[in-house]
């Protein structure tokens, strides 16, 4: 149930005084018709403008790793020397891993 802070909040002496026929009405009040839509299905109708890419294949060059780089041995990504945080057991490791 949704509350709203911004109401002046009244006391439990006031709250018992409501009528159950007033409790009633605006309990039927609060509740709207609208139903609750599913937002990820709402974003799958809607198509972007040139979004079709279907059709398209990615090229990219892979350059070999460079004299200057290594690779990490716990997160397997490719550093320049001045990343090495330290070698265990012949395994360098970056320093955001160490």
């Amino acid at each position: 149930m949704a509350t709203d802070y911004d109401a002046p909040r009244r006391d439990e002496v006031d709250l018992g005084e409501d009528s159950l026929e007033e409790l009633k009405s605006r309990r039927a009040d609060s509740q709207s018709g609208a139903v609750d839509v599913d937002e990820v299905e709402v974003a799958e109708s809607f198509e972007l403008p040139g979004a079709d890419l279907a059709d398209e294949e990615l090229t990219v060059k892979v350059l070999p790793m460079q004299t200057d780089e290594f690779r990490c041995a716990r997160c397997f990504l490719v550093h320049h020397r001045s990343q090495l945080a330290a070698e265990r057991n012949g395994e360098l490791i970056c320093r955001e891993c160490a």
